[in-house]
């Protein structure tokens, strides 16, 4: 076993409010007081280059570097004009922080909860394979693996075979809040898959409560392309009836929520009863107006999500909107790896869902 208080973190910018819940979690979990975060000095030039500096030595220690590189709330100037961070500027970040503590730390993880360019996993014809080539960047730049939560595709890590690539799933902390917040009935409630890409998502979540599941699949339009896709011409549903059913459509992500409002129209005009959202990462891509006119609607009821990524605070202010705090999970996955113990229990735990669930 690892000495314990080889651990450091360093903690981005974009993943502050997280980062610190993570490193008091671990100083509960291992019952002191000592401080596990180093600091770091994260600079953007007015050209838009930036640089690192490491405040503090990590020599001999090992590193958890935590970035949340879709937080679009971290501004910067640049030529006079105010810039939102990007996911692309996030992700350079993390390099420089690699090459900042590269060859003195011991070993370095890189956590990202949201993996990034995750959507762009596989190739069709011409386009770039963006998240394979990320994952080789920081495995050639001598990282010891990678944390991630719920990737969009996990095959992804095929491309680096020899890189150790842990994938949890914060399901078990979504549930606690939903079955605190909701009257739950196995016998009329229904998981339900919005496209195919999600189906193992919803059966993970299915087999937890003990209920049926249903899947959408989208029709396209493969004659065009808008904004570098083939449009969904319909949302075409299979399984069991919806009928006075309670609804949890379950994905990775919910980008605009977009599709996730048209699949729950669909619901109920099928005579759905209510309908909930479980999603791992809410981006409200394009704001918040679609889910609010849903909500005001009576076609959603509530988006059950988490802490791991950037969520403006008058969208956490929404009725509709609920919150699990991951940082517990998180701080046992770093704390178990630090220690060189298993992860196995945790890589998609369910223990507390299953005392809860009987009680209802």
């Amino acid at each position: 076993m690892k000495d314990k208080e080889n651990l450091c973190l360093i903690v981005m910018d974009n993943c502050k409010e997280l980062g610190l819940k993570v490193n008091k979690e671990i100083k509960k979990i291992r019952k002191t007081e000592n401080n596990y975060l180093i600091p770091a000095d994260i600079i953007r030039f007015n050209d838009g280059e930036g640089k690192v500096t490491i405040l503090e030595t990590i020599r001999g220690k090992d590193v958890y570097i935590i970035s949340d590189t879709h937080n679009y709330g971290i501004t910067y100037e640049m030529y006079g004009i105010t810039h939102n961070m990007s996911p692309d500027e996030h992700f350079q970040d993390i390099k420089r922080v690699i090459s900042a503590i590269m060859g003195h730390a011991k070993s370095i993880r890189v956590v990202m909860p949201f993996l990034y360019a995750s959507r762009q996993h596989r190739r069709k014809s011409r386009e770039s394979l963006d998240c394979a080539l990320a994952l080789q960047e920081l495995k050639n730049l001598g990282i010891s693996g990678i944390v991630t939560f719920d990737a969009h595709d996990p095959n992804v890590q095929n491309a680096i075979p020899t890189l150790p690539f842990d994938n949890f799933f914060p399901t078990n902390d979504m549930l606690k809040i939903f079955l605190k917040k909701e009257k739950f009935d196995p016998l009329n409630t229904l998981v339900i898959s919005p496209d195919t890409g999600a189906m193992d998502r919803a059966r993970f979540l299915a087999d937890i409560l003990h209920v049926d599941v249903g899947m959408f699949y989208k029709r396209r339009d493969i004659s065009k392309i808008v904004n570098g896709k083939n449009p969904i011409v319909a949302h075409e549903y299979l399984g069991k009836d919806v009928t006075n059913k309670t609804i949890i459509i379950v994905d990775d992500m919910l980008a605009s929520g977009g599709s996730m409002i048209d699949v729950a129209k669909e619901l109920k005009k099928r005579g759905a009863h209510k309908i909930f959202f479980f999603t791992t990462f809410a981006l409200f891509t394009a704001g918040y107006k679609l889910l609010d006119e849903a909500y005001q609607k009576n076609e959603l009821d509530a988006i059950y999500s988490t802490n791991l990524t950037y969520i403006p605070k008058e969208i956490l202010n929404k009725p509709w909107m609920n919150i699990a705090d991951c940082s517990e999970y998180l701080a046992k996955i770093i704390d178990n790896l630090n220690k060189g113990n298993s992860i196995s229990n945790l890589i998609k735990d369910n223990s507390a869902i299953n005392q809860i669930n009987y009680k209802n």
